[in-house]
């Protein structure tokens, strides 16, 4: 996976600084309502459909398996851990704490992110260890403190034993052997999590409908593209797609180093992925160690930390109000929570310990 260095900015975070010089001066004119959806077009672009991926393609049957998957607690030692207990889908693919509850009531280290549009993502974690959704879906099960589940092969076992798996596997991945693995099963988990797709107003706006946003919101969108935050939050996603060091120019306290603990690369000391801030209003606690509670200390923080800036609080209100225009929500329909196959006579049964 090629590695975008904090040094080495791709086009757009060139761009984005040298839109946040130009901000640095006064506006003779306010932007029109076209000015900045073009702008912002060009800038962002919007969401598609689907993260579509050559190695993993969606279908429907694997859509099926892996919303099962998802929501199936057996994965775990204990059977009272999902993928869905750290990353709700009733709530904006997160739980809402600083930090997540996993096996035996331990805690995590780092703020549970998203799963919302997480498919696009330059890379999973904050510190990027997993290429993709789908290799992000084979670590938690095997977490001693999120799942906790021995080995790969125990897993298998468990969906093995479970007989209502059997038919569904086999649609999922017809001719391929041997039928339910642990490969299968994440393939299938990330084929759900690559729907998991939230448009909002805000790409309406980008897409001609210039009057679906406040005149808050607006100024808010001229104040993201012009004070330097574009310089890391670009693209469809609104970030997700670099890294950077949290920060940058005034330090923040922390004792994680980030990346430094994948690549062992000093430049990746305090280095992090950059967030998507699609839904961001709706998914706090915020950065990677979850001790920001609101969204408005959070744009404070970040102006400061990043861009040696301290907005005023009405530019801050401005930011939050724009923000809120990323909100968007799944069909309910995709996302309920289904009925799951019965335990089979040999399925293992909860382990506590």
């Amino acid at each position: 996976m090629l590695r975008r260095s904090c040094a080495r900015l791709p086009l757009i975070a060139v761009l984005g600084l040298l839109l946040s010089c130009a901000g640095s001066t006064p506006k003779k004119e306010t932007p029109t309502r076209a000015e900045l959806s073009q702008k912002a077009s060009l800038i962002f672009g919007t969401l598609p459909r689907e993260a579509a991926s050559r190695e993993n393609i969606v279908t429907e049957a694997k859509i099926n398996l892996g919303r099962k998957l998802y929501y199936d607690k057996r994965l775990s030692k204990n059977h009272d851990v999902a993928c869905n207990s750290c990353h709700l889908l009733d709530r904006f693919g997160v739980d809402g704490d600083p930090t997540s509850t996993g096996h035996r009531g331990q805690v995590g280290g780092r703020n549970s992110p998203t799963v919302y549009n997480a498919a696009f993502q330059i890379a999973q974690f904050w510190d990027g260890r997993a290429a993709d959704v789908e290799e992000q879906a084979k670590g938690p099960p095997l977490n001693p403190i999120e799942m906790a589940m021995p080995s790969e092969d125990y897993v298998v076992r468990v969906l093995r034993s479970i007989s209502g798996y059997a038919p569904l596997f086999d649609a999922a991945f017809p001719g391929e052997e041997p039928q339910i693995t642990y490969d299968q099963m994440a393939r299938a988990i990330g084929a759900f999590e690559r729907r998991l797709v939230t448009p909002s107003r805000f790409d309406k706006f980008q897409k001609g409908n210039l009057d679906v946003l406040s005149p808050d919101e607006l100024w808010g969108l001229d104040l993201f593209m012009s004070v330097g935050c574009l310089t890391c939050h670009n693209g469809p996603l609104v970030g997700g797609a670099m890294y950077q060091k949290i920060g940058l120019l005034n330090a923040y306290p922390t004792d994680d180093l980030g990346r430094y603990e994948v690549s062992k690369l000093p430049a990746d000391r305090y280095v992090f992925k950059v967030p998507s801030l699609r839904n961001v209003g709706q998914t706090g606690p915020y950065f990677h160690d979850g001790k920001v509670g609101t969204l408005d200390e959070a744009v404070r923080l970040m102006a400061y930390h990043q861009l040696d800036r301290k907005l005023t609080e009405q530019e801050r209100t401005a930011v939050v109000a724009f923000l809120g225009s990323l909100t968007g929500r799944i069909d309910a329909s995709y996302i309920a929570e289904p009925m799951l196959p019965a335990n089979g006579p040999d399925t293992p049964a909860p382990d506590p310990s």
